[in-house]
């Protein structure tokens, strides 16, 4: 790819080996997504330029073919990048990115260094929250409850998914018995809610949210609040990647 290969003398501390590395298996779509917006904002592949191959791209972040070119696909929706076909084909950067809103500027301004707070605040009460539940000695009624609001949120339109997907974490939150918990939970997730709604809905991140959800409250049920809280941890982990990846 033009431009974007530095120096052979820069060996291993090179820009484009230091981005174009594995992801992590659990969120391998939303990391690739992350990543790749991330080579185009550092200037790692410049705004004219091939990224890699689809093959070379997928073997260094050691995702699957079909994985890259959804990411890929959810860059040139988001209008960063074109797919050209032909001889001198491949996915070219946009030299016109996109551009924050006025409204998006805003809320950087606003939220500023409460970006990491914000993610980090809800790590620990989401992820404790499933470990909480999870311990919960469950009612018939909040078990109805938390099968239900899943299947609303693995069901509902696209347009309502952010509402149903707080809805459901509300519910992990509540089945705790734990009010002042499933407040504080609410709170954080309007903060989230407010990152969220400046990036686009991305339907193979949607199917792998509801995914993690059905891991989440299966192991809720279970009772299994190590593997509740892994769960979410991942969930949220994916969902952090995307954030930071069109936000930052």
């Amino acid at each position: 790819m033009a431009g974007a290969t530095l120096p052979d003398d820069l060996g291993p501390t090179r820009a484009d080996e230091a981005l174009f590395r594995p992801v992590r298996d659990g969120n391998a779509f939303e990391e690739t997504v992350e990543r790749l917006l991330s080579t185009l904002k550092l200037g790692v592949v410049a705004p004219g330029e091939r990224l890699p191959a689809e093959r070379e791209l997928a073997a260094r972040f050691k995702v699957s073919r079909v994985t890259l070119r959804e990411a890929i696909r959810t860059l040139v929706a988001a209008g960063y990048v074109e797919s050209r076909r032909g001889r001198y084909g491949g996915t070219f950067v946009l030299p016109d990115q996109p551009r924050r809103t006025r409204s998006d500027a805003r809320q950087a301004v606003r939220l500023g260094a409460d970006f990491d707070d914000a993610l980090l605040f809800r790590d620990v009460l989401e992820i404790g929250a499933a470990g909480a539940a999870a311990a919960a000695a469950l009612s018939q009624s909040e078990r109805v409850h938390l099968r239900g609001q899943l299947d609303e949120c693995s069901a509902t339109r696209l347009e309502d998914y952010r509402r149903m997907d707080s809805r459901l974490h509300l519910a992990i939150a509540e089945v705790t018995g734990s009010a002042s918990l499933t407040a504080a939970v609410a709170d954080v997730r309007m903060r989230i809610n407010e990152l969220l709604d400046a990036i686009p809905l991305i339907e193979r991140n949607i199917v792998h949210s509801n995914e993690q959800h059905t891991l989440i409250v299966t192991a809720v049920l279970d009772g299994d609040a190590d593997a509740a809280r892994q769960s979410m941890a991942e969930h949220l982990s994916g969902t952090a990647a995307l954030l930071r990846g069109f936000l930052t």
